[in-house]
């Protein structure tokens, strides 16, 4: 469940209540500024993000952890970064990171920087984009744009680095993605000097310079929950930067479709991703992303001049799972966009003509856990198609119809009369596969209504029949 903006706000006010009451008096007054994206949110009008505030100072970042511990506004000791000048503490629901003011110096290959300390002047220079360099003092409100271009960019709603941008992007090419990230969050338009740079600098990101798998891919997943993620991805091929990570994407791009689609398949995608609702998680955003993956593979045309994707869904799957295995998400996360890319046709082949209760149950008991979610996807895919020709399916009627079935029979709750330790013993069989296959034959026998639940001797005379056939 998403906090309502009033929530965040009070969390954020509340804790940066504690931490200015806390340092008042203390040697750290007027000395301490919040950094980054609060400040510019606050400046935008936004709710700044609750759970994550910055604090730099020109003095010890880990006495002030320190003095928070002692007051006990910070609820655990603080986990100290002493060659980053850097300290974390926990107050409240917020994660609140102090840096000591620093300059910073990269190795080629390395993400780990020489740093030294430096200035409130020194640290704005060190970040992204000059709209994240706005600082404000916790204790006087008063606020600094030290590099004299933030207010300017934040008006004007331009992305541009403080730096000259091959320097910004040397010393830590991720902020290439996180270019893209911002504009599609923010809305903002990336400065043309700084889209040239992302598409000179696009192959600084690999693990050769230092960028692992792990961090592009907390950058694709903020960028997909952000309401211009389109765009955002857009930027990423454009400069090539997507193909660095996903050139199975890229490959999507300019590959045309038949009669029933206005767009090509890369753009299509974007126009279903800016379909979804704004509640759709990220499983779902990914899901759609991947659903076409496999055209590019499987597209082929008749001797009508006919463009078909046959079997796209499964191979898409397949495709799918290899680059979320390449960004290292987790298992249970591939296993589940693998399966709603795999089902993601299956709704808009529905006829409420032709569909039998049976053929509708069957349906249920396939899509499983994933029947809203598939909804979801369905209607921004067919939305993203934008052409009368589209042979529109009834997905509120398949809705209405399939909630009704699951209401009166429990179709998710069914399953095979026998065991599969009956089956086992009743067939004489071992452990395996067959066993596997029998049971689920036998379960969608009983979703279909062919079955009794509890018609043990009827499922085994089903079951010897399945082995006969196996063994012929």
């Amino acid at each position: 469940m998403r906090m309502s903006e009033d929530t965040k706000n009070s969390i954020s006010q509340d804790v940066l209540t504690q931490l200015r009451e806390a340092t008042v008096g203390t040697e750290f007054a007027g000395k301490l500024y919040l950094v980054g994206g609060y400040v510019r949110d606050k400046l935008m009008g936004r709710v700044a993000k609750a759970e994550d505030i910055d604090l730099v100072l020109e003095g010890s970042a880990e006495a002030v952890a320190w003095l928070l511990y002692r007051k006990k506004v910070a609820q655990y000791k603080p986990v100290l970064f002493p060659n980053f000048g850097t300290a974390m503490v926990r107050v409240g629901k917020a994660q609140v990171e102090i840096v000591t003011a620093r300059e910073e110096t990269y190795r080629q290959g390395s993400r780990q920087p020489i740093v030294k300390e430096g200035t409130l002047y020194t640290d704005a220079l060190r970040r992204d984009f000059t709209v994240n360099t706005f600082m404000e003092n916790l204790h006087t409100g008063e606020i600094l744009d030290l590099t004299g271009q933030g207010k300017t960019d934040l008006e004007a709603g331009i992305l541009r680095t403080p730096l000259d941008p091959l320097t910004t992007f040397t010393d830590d090419p991720l902020r290439m993605l996180r270019a893209c990230r911002f504009a599609a969050k923010l809305g903002f338009a990336i400065a043309s000097d700084t889209y040239t740079a992302l598409r000179e600098n696009a192959f600084r990101l690999s693990p050769e310079y230092g960028i692992s798998y792990e961090r592009i891919r907390d950058e694709v997943n903020k960028t997909l929950m952000a309401s211009g993620a389109a765009t955002g991805l857009e930027q990423m091929r454009e400069t090539g930067l997507l193909v660095r990570f996903a050139p199975e994407l890229v490959a999507m791009y300019g590959v045309t479709q038949n009669r029933f689609h206005k767009y090509d398949v890369w753009t299509h995608t974007l126009t279903a991703l800016a379909n979804l609702p704004e509640s759709a998680g990220l499983l779902t955003r990914l899901a759609v992303l991947f659903h076409d993956i496999g055209k590019p593979k499987t597209r082929t045309v008749d001797t009508n001049g006919e463009v078909h994707f046959y079997e796209h869904e499964t191979v898409g799957a397949e495709m799918a799972k290899e680059v979320m295995t390449r960004l290292r998400y987790s298992t249970d996360e591939i296993q589940t966009v693998g399966t709603l890319v795999s089902l993601h046709m299956r709704y808009g082949a529905y006829d409420a003509a032709e569909w039998t209760d049976a053929a509708v149950r069957r349906l249920i008991r396939t899509v499983g856990e994933h029947r809203q979610t598939l909804f979801t996807i369905a209607h921004a895919d067919i939305a993203a198609c934008n052409t009368d020709d589209f042979p529109t399916a009834d997905l509120n009627g398949l809705q209405e119809r399939m909630e009704q079935i699951e209401a009166e029979a429990h179709i998710t709750e069914l399953t095979s009369p026998l065991s599969g330790q009956e089956i086992m013993e009743r067939l004489s069989l071992t452990p395996g596969r067959l066993v596997g296959r029998i049971k689920d034959t036998l379960t969608d026998a009983v979703v279909s209504g062919e079955l009794a639940p509890d018609d043990k001797a009827t499922a085994e005379a089903m079951a010897y029949e399945l082995l006969s056939r196996e063994k012929q």
